[in-house]
């Protein structure tokens, strides 16, 4: 598989505060909460262990899915959110429980470790088979079930998104590994149907536009939707979701830039061959790095300053993340790569 040398791939030293600022927020359970002494939920957890893994820290990467598949649950799923060891939000949402098969093969795409692999299979499998237990009607997986058990009926775009790209890279885990999932296949088949659907109502001329901007990017940057129609719905958004000069609002209703966003937009543009402007928006990202290499969640508008005074590890994964994107054949490229199944 060839590519081009990306325009303005942004130097890796120039990161390593910025991965040093993650990894000294890891518990010695292997967790890495969001802010000192905060919360843990799995999805932003599984994001902090691949920055540091693009940063070289393998080991404690492989500390952190150690963490996560000492938490799971018997029925296979996490709860949403955790806080010194224990519990604190005990509802469970599909895309943060199967978040876990991305983390697991960007870590062989890293290392080539199929040891880990083969220790990581059985807790990928159990995730998948929880939330695929939470299709609706048309192949759409709901959002969450409540602390009771009960499904929360509604499909969400991005959730359903991240969750497709989930599922994908668990059929990749399952190809190395020479199992037959069929049924993950058909079933992410439909899910991809149903996201597209979602999308198109909410674009114009339907009238329910999305005010969230991963409503907006999400379908692209896990190639739910890929080629022309993928450029044309990030270009379709763009004036309404990006601030030129500082990058992507959160949401239309908020005048706030996140650092986050910005750099999943950054991805996504990278995704699909937009490299240059994938470059453009990377750099605006910088204003929002504090000087200890760590990035602010964003910034408040129209007065232009940071807010809030946080810098949470997973807003400085997304940048990494965004980075190694713009690094040919690195893992991050090869795992959002939407021509199909790949290996190192």
């Amino acid at each position: 598989m060839k590519r081009r040398t990306r325009a303005g791939s942004p130097l890796k030293d120039y990161l390593v505060p910025t991965v040093n600022s993650i990894i000294t927020m890891q518990q010695a359970s292997g967790a890495i909460p969001g802010l000192e002494d905060a919360i843990t939920d799995p999805w932003t957890h599984v994001e902090n262990a691949m920055a540091i893994d693009i940063g070289n820290y393998h080991a404690e990467a492989e500390i952190a899915y150690d963490w996560l598949a000492g938490t799971q649950l018997s029925d296979g799923s996490w709860y949403a959110s955790y806080q010194d060891g224990k519990p604190l939000d005990t509802s469970k949402v599909s895309h943060v429980i199967s978040y876990i098969a991305v983390g697991v093969w960007h870590h062989y795409l890293i290392t080539n470790d199929i040891l880990f692999l083969k220790k990581m299979w059985p807790v990928v499998c159990a995730a998948i088979d929880f939330v695929l237990d939470m299709r609706g009607p048309n192949g759409e997986i709901y959002w969450a079930r409540d602390s009771t058990g009960n499904i929360y009926p509604t499909a969400l775009i991005t959730s359903c998104s991240s969750t497709y790209l989930s599922i994908k890279c668990a059929l990749s885990v399952a190809s190395v590994l020479g199992e037959e999932r069929n049924e993950w296949q058909q079933a992410n088949s439909a899910l991809a149907k149903a996201i597209q659907n979602l999308a198109r109502l909410s674009e114009p001329p339907h009238g329910n536009q999305s005010a969230f901007a991963m409503d907006w990017y999400y379908p692209a940057l896990c190639s739910v939707i890929n080629g022309n129609d993928a450029k044309k719905r990030l270009y379709n958004g763009w004036n309404r979701f990006v601030i030129h000069g500082l990058g992507s609002l959160c949401s239309l209703e908020q005048g706030w830039v996140t650092a986050a966003e910005t750099s999943e937009l950054a991805i996504t543009l990278a995704v699909h061959g937009e490299y240059e402007r994938s470059a453009t928006v990377f750099n605006w990202l910088h204003q929002m790095r504090d000087d200890d290499g760590a990035y602010w969640y964003g910034i408040a508008l129209p007065q232009r300053e940071v807010w809030p005074e946080e810098k949470p590890t997973w807003t400085s994964a997304a940048v990494i993340l965004a980075a190694d994107m713009l690094r040919p054949m690195s893992a991050t490229n090869l795992l959002l790569d939407h021509h199909g199944l790949v290996t190192p």
